[in-house]
């Protein structure tokens, strides 16, 4: 049997929205807890250089008020490693970061400066944060976190889902299938594998049947579903779809 799929949910949009009129409704760290009601395994939130949505109070306070893993998102800047190493979260993904960007727009170049990632990779493991690295789903890629000492990735899902969206078949499968050799290879060399970025109920069911996938991190499309149905039913129907998506999983080897 496949290992077991967690769900991480992103509450960074839920601070989008209180930043736009300022204040402090919707509180990101009420999402968090009704997240974890509705059977969420962990919190995620990327905390920007420029703080457009997540702020550093909110880091703070997730950190005290949550029960569940709490997974801290962040540019490898030496600013975004001494919050980190502070508050110490459970977990710390290295993210890129451009500040004109809307979303994060690709996976980290594990090549352009490995020794100054392979350092800041040591700091957060000495205090005792588990760390990943959000990267492009590529088999050369898994062999360059591994060498880093990363003992996470976090497979970048959205040209993926930019396929699936557009409705392209033959590049949907393609994406697919290099997320699956990657997750395949990540595994196979002692690498935890992740994935994430575009996932919606409709998209993620292929990704959730790669066995050697653990979690699934997933925010936009829950906080979009949120202001129909609500968080904890939009919530409940993406478990509900990886659910479904699990149990076509092959047996790992």
């Amino acid at each position: 049997m496949p290992a077991p799929l967690r769900l991480g949910v992103n509450i960074d949009h839920v601070a989008t929205l209180r930043n736009a009129r300022g204040g402090f409704y919707p509180d990101p760290v009420r999402a968090a807890h009704d997240a974890i009601m509705a059977g969420a395994d962990g919190i995620t939130a990327h905390l920007r250089e420029d703080r457009r949505h997540i702020r550093d109070e909110d880091i703070e306070r997730l950190k005290r008020q949550i029960l569940t893993p709490l997974n801290f998102e962040m540019a490898a800047t030496d600013e975004m490693v001494a919050i980190a190493c502070r508050v110490r979260p459970h977990a710390a993904c290295l993210v890129p970061e451009k500040r004109e960007e809307r979303t994060t727009e690709g996976g980290l170049d594990l090549a352009a400066n490995p020794e100054r990632l392979g350092s800041v990779i040591a700091r957060l493991k000495e205090a005792g944060i588990r760390v990943s690295l959000f990267v492009e789903p590529e088999p050369a890629v898994m062999d360059a976190a591994h060498r880093l000492g990363a003992p996470v990735v976090e497979l970048h899902t959205g040209s993926y889902a930019e396929a699936f969206l557009a409705d392209d078949q033959a590049r949907t499968d393609a994406e697919l299938d290099r997320i699956r050799r990657a997750a395949a290879h990540g595994a196979a060399i002692g690498l935890e594998i992740h994935a994430g970025h575009g996932l919606t109920e409709q998209n993620v069911g292929p990704v959730a049947a790669i066995p050697q996938i653990v979690e699934l991190n997933i925010g936009h499309a829950l906080i979009g579903a949120a202001i129909f149905v609500g968080l904890g039913d939009a919530i409940r129907a993406m478990l509900s779809a990886m659910e479904a998506g699990r149990a076509a999983a092959p047996q790992a080897r």
